[in-house]
């Protein structure tokens, strides 16, 4: 049965409106052909290169994913045997699209395997791009980046090598948040500005809001907070003019979110110093004045950050969009930590947990995990709960879960979160495991290594295991020994030595981290100060001579 007039000529339209990304162009195609989608089967000559081309119009925003899924109901597996190779293909590529949607990654990198198996069965370099490109996608949500940058580099290569540039820039941003998350900074923005200035003459907003949002994730773990949030307004501005309800909105709004509690952090931990350094009645005054603003703008960005995450909530949760709403529980626990409220903070973890659960997400169950251990340490640390060995041990079994979900990806930076909260578990009051918690320590840097400067959390958790780690050494049982009298045979100038690498850390710490005020308050030389501070490994991290 031939195909309805001119289907061949739609199909090849498609095809080039999305090769150069000339979204508004496609869709219109695509409206025009409806009356072609009610007599869409396995009878229509190319129907199923038709339904292949559709889907990929419906991950770049036409549609639905259930338009697709309709569809594919007309090609019932009998009906599949008779089809000529390339209509069977690009059914199997449509029907990966669908479970690309739905989250099921695995059935979906299957059909895109078996389509690039036979790649020398087929000359369409095109469908050989798309199909290396969702692999790609695939592996990533899955968290195997190093796999999922072999396949994005073919995909680029494939679309070059047909001339798409602007193809191949789409697949650029999704190499350069690859990069991004290897810590190749540099390399990540310099793949988004190439694809920025050929996607910038499109009218693909959604591609161009992605360029954004990937500044913005650069700028936040750099720490430009400021900068990320307008990045972030880009990519929100870039999809309202798609649609207002775009789904890649949602996730906008949770970085936005997350970056909202980072800055909030900042003021609250200004406040704790500045509080730290009051003397003096007028100081307080003046102290107090300023504390109250800064108090003020905490409570504003906390509440705007949950703004944030409940307009994010509604539109992931009308998707049902599992690693979205996972997200949106964990940064909503997040703050509900921040903000002492142990309780719902726990609540939002469990949900989260559940949502990763039901698809086998690890990055979100290691998240989950992560966000428990820490509510659990917390209950220690505040001696909340009439059972403190329970609360340990449940920090215990959650710090190794969330390792062991961690390793189940190629996401160095979650490992690396993962080894840091189970080594602050590890050395605890309740464990005292040192050893344990150094070898978290030693996994956790060696995983943080880096091409570029970089500020997040994960950094900060990392200080707080050292620290730690180095105030549970062995300070207690040489302070036991010297009060007995017991010198091991040291000279008085060999224990002031050792007092002094005791002593002057915890000091620079309480100076705001300033040498010239340890050397004042102690009456001590800076030099001296510098030479502890850099056997200890605490030199080159926020440490001044002001």
């Amino acid at each position: 049965m031939s195909g309805p007039p001119g289907l061949e000529a739609i199909i090849r339209q498609l095809r080039e409106d999305l090769a150069f990304r000339r979204i508004a162009s496609g869709m219109q195609t695509l409206e025009s052909a409806r009356p072609a989608l009610a007599a869409l089967g396995p009878p229509v000559a190319h129907a199923g290169v038709f339904l292949g081309m559709l889907a990929q119009w419906v991950d770049a925003g036409f549609g639905g994913a259930e338009l697709v899924r309709d569809l594919l109901a007309r090609f019932p597996a009998p009906s599949r045997a008779a089809l000529p190779l390339a209509d069977y293909l690009h059914v199997r590529m449509a029907e990966g699209m669908v479970a690309l949607a739905e989250e099921d990654f695995e059935q979906a990198n299957q059909h895109f395997r078996f389509v690039q198996s036979l790649e020398g069965e087929v000359d369409d370099a095109e469908l050989l791009a798309i199909a290396n490109f969702w692999t790609a996608r695939c592996l990533r949500r899955i968290g195997r980046y190093d796999d999922a940058l072999s396949f994005t580099a073919k995909a680029t290569n494939l679309a070059n090598d047909c001339g798409y540039g602007p193809m191949a820039a789409v697949m650029q941003v999704l190499e350069s948040w690859l990069a991004f998350q290897k810590g190749k900074l540099k390399e990540a923005c310099a793949l988004l500005e190439r694809a920025e200035a050929t996607l910038g003459a499109t009218d693909d907003f959604v591609g161009r809001g992605n360029i954004q949002s990937a500044y913005g994730r650069i700028a936040r773990r750099q720490g430009r907070y400021e900068q990320a949030l307008e990045y972030f307004d880009r990519a929100i501005t870039e999809y309202k003019r798609w649609d207002p309800q775009h789904l890649h909105l949602a996730r906008s709004l949770v970085n936005i979110a997350s970056v909202e509690r980072l800055i909030a952090l900042r003021c609250q931990k200004q406040i704790d110093r500045a509080s730290a350094r009051r003397r003096g009645a007028d100081a307080l005054e003046r102290s107090s004045e300023n504390s109250r603003a800064r108090r003020m703008e905490v409570e504003r960005l906390r509440s705007a950050a949950r703004a944030h995450l409940a307009e994010a909530m509604q539109i992931y949760g009308q998707r049902r969009v599992h690693r979205g709403i996972g997200s949106v529980h964990i940064n909503s626990g997040l703050l509900h930590l921040d903000s002492g409220d142990l309780e719902c903070a726990a609540s939002e973890a469990l949900r989260a947990f559940s949502q990763g659960e039901e698809k086998r997400d690890y990055i979100v169950m290691a998240r989950a995990r992560m966000l428990q251990c820490t509510i659990e340490n917390a209950r220690l640390e505040e001696q909340i709960g009439e059972d403190p060995a329970r609360h340990a041990q449940l920090a215990y079994d959650c710090a190794r879960d969330a390792v062991e979900y961690a390793r189940q990806t190629q996401n160095r930076r979650l490992l690396a979160r993962a080894c840091v909260w189970q080594g602050l578990t590890h050395a605890g009051e309740h464990f005292q495991n040192r050893e344990a918690a150094r070898r978290c320590l030693d996994e956790a840097r060696a995983l943080l290594r880096s091409d570029a400067h970089e500020q997040e959390y994960e950094w900060e958790d990392l200080g707080a295991l050292e620290a730690r780690l180095l105030r549970t050494g062995e300070i207690d049982p040489i302070l036991r020994e010297w009060s007995d009298g017991n010198t091991g045979g040291k000279t008085f100038q060999q224990i002031t030595e050792e007092f002094a690498a005791v002593m002057i850390p915890k000091v620079w710490e309480r100076e705001d981290r300033k040498i010239s005020r340890v050397a004042d308050r102690l009456s001590i030389s800076p030099k001296k100060v510098r030479r502890i501070l850099q056997a200890a490994g605490l030199l080159g991290r926020g440490a001044t001579e002001d």
